[in-house]
Formats: structure tokens, C-alpha cells, sequence
């Protein structure tokens, strides 16, 4: 992982592109294709970017997620205090599962809610994310740093009821718009020493600290690559604290960690 904190987003633009940026200065630097791929500037840019990806509204652009994995990792029970809300014993070895990246939900979009004969209850979950910059198979945990590019924030939104009555969580969490992400990518963090926070309609439900996890974003790099390969741009999920509520429509939903920022939803009902 690199020391240099640099900062990445994604824009929709006005005639139809779709680039990977970096943001410097107010400015959003084209790259010609995703950083973590070795991405160089275009030599465009667009201006009146804030420093987490928001075009101002003259320029036309949109903030979409800032990923494009071919898979999204996830980590359930990584807190101790989660475990024990739900009434879950505390893993022994990190207990992983899949969301598919039809998922992804880019920021300020809207989580859609499944009609209630579907699921009745659907809980928010704040989550650091990872993206993973260099190929890992079978690394040590010593080593798994250096496979990481940088961090972003992830809702694992879940379908509660679903995920007891299946038995498996494909479905819980599977769900179109269930994977909000972004608004950024950040390097040159360290992923064991961030505050993550959680407030719906302005009222705070989670507030953690990475340092809690039970298994490390190392131990996590190291285990699942014993499992399979991650890929470069894969985007792994490292698990909540307590505090997960339901949402209903008309919340707004704020997952937010200083360094990289604040990732924004609303809620609607589904059609």
C-alpha cells in the first residue's frame, strides 16, 4: 500500500463518458483508465470538483461509485459487538460471503426497498472498503499490505428476515442498489486506525473503530486469498460495527469516515 495519500472518484460525464479521475486542487484529472491499473492523466480535467468527487452543478458530471470489481468480498461478524447484537457467537476464522457487483449503488442514489411480502425489514451495515492493487494468491499476512491500492466506504444493506430464512445470504444481500459505495478512493491509510460512523436522518446508529475488528485487513487479505484469487480492482468489505438498524423509506442514509469522507443515500420504497 502506498504512504501517499491520494484521492480517486468516478464521473458520469455530460456526453456519455464514464472516467476514473484523481482530484487535486478543485480539479478532477481525467485518467485513461482506472488508477489501481496504472491509470496516467489524459490531459483533461474538469473544475469545480470538491475535494470528495462532487462536481459543481454547471459542469453537468455526476458522482458515480469509484469501483469496478469483478467481485465484492465480504466479511460478516468482524466486530465483537456486532456478533453479540444479533446474537451470533464471535468467528473463529473470518466468516466471507458474496455480493454481486450489480449491487453497487453509486453516491447520492437511492436504495431500493423490497416490497414487504418480500422482506419486512432491511438494516443498514457501515463498512470500510478495500481495494485490492495487486494481485493476491496465497500471500502471508506480512505481505498483504502491499496488495492493497486504497479505501473507500461501503453499505452492506441487508434484507434481515431473508438472511435467517435462508440460511445463506446470497439473497439478503444481494439485492439490486444493496452495495452503496464511494464517494472516493483514498490511499494511504491505515486501515486499523479509522472511525467509522453511521446516522440516519441525522441521528447517529454506529460509531466504531477499526482498531476493533477482530480480523485485521491483513489477516483478511491473507485468509481469503488461501480461499481464491483476488483480483486487481476486487473490492473487499471488512465488516460492521454494532449499532445496524432498519431503514424505511424516506431515510437518509450517511456512512462516513473523516479521511475519506461521507457516502450518501436516500431510501425509496422498491418497485
Amino acid at each position: 500500500m502506498s504512504a501517499t495519500r491520494r484521492h480517486f472518484g468516478r464521473l458520469a460525464l455530460p456526453d456519455g463518458r464514464r472516467v476514473f479521475v484523481e482530484l487535486e486542487g478543485g480539479r478532477a484529472l481525467y485518467l485513461d483508465r482506472a488508477p489501481w491499473r496504472g491509470g496516467s492523466p489524459t490531459g483533461e480535467a474538469l473544475d469545480h470538483v470538491d475535494a470528495h468527487g462532487f462536481p459543481a452543478r454547471e459542469t453537468g458530471a455526476r458522482r458515480i461509485a469509484p469501483v469496478d470489481p469483478a467481485k465484492i468480498l465480504c466479511v460478516g461478524r468482524n466486530y465483537k459487538a456486532h456478533a453479540s447484537e444479533l446474537g451470533n457467537d464471535v468467528p473463529v476464522e473470518p466468516l466471507l460471503f458474496l455480493k454481486p457487483s450489480s449491487s453497487i449503488l453509486d453516491p447520492d442514489g437511492a436504495i431500493e426497498l423490497p416490497p414487504r411480502s418480500i422482506a419486512e425489514r432491511v438494516d443498514h451495515e457501515a463498512e470500510l472498503g478495500v481495494i485490492i492493487g495487486k494481485r493476491a494468491r496465497r500471500v502471508s499476512r506480512d505481505d498483504a499490505a502491499a496488495h492493497v491500492f486504497g479505501f473507500t466506504l461501503v453499505g452492506d444493506i441487508t434484507a434481515r428476515d431473508l438472511q435467517k430464512k435462508d440460511g445463506q445470504w446470497t439473497r439478503a444481500k444481494g439485492m439490486d442498489t444493496f452495495c452503496p459505495v464511494g464517494p472516493i478512493v483514498v490511499t494511504g491509510l491505515d486501515a486499523q486506525a479509522l472511525t467509522i460512523t453511521c446516522c440516519v436522518n441525522g441521528q447517529q446508529r454506529q460509531h466504531g473503530a477499526t482498531s476493533d475488528m477482530i480480523f485485521t485487513v491483513a489477516d483478511l487479505i491473507a485468509y481469503a486469498s488461501r480461499v481464491m484469487t483476488l483480483e486487481v480492482g476486487d473490492l473487499l468489505v471488512t465488516g460492521t460495527p454494532s449499532g445496524v438498524g432498519p431503514l424505511v423509506a424516506g431515510d437518509a442514509l450517511e456512512i462516513s469516515i473523516a479521511e475519506i469522507g461521507t457516502l450518501r443515500t436516500s431510501v425509496v420504497a422498491g418497485p
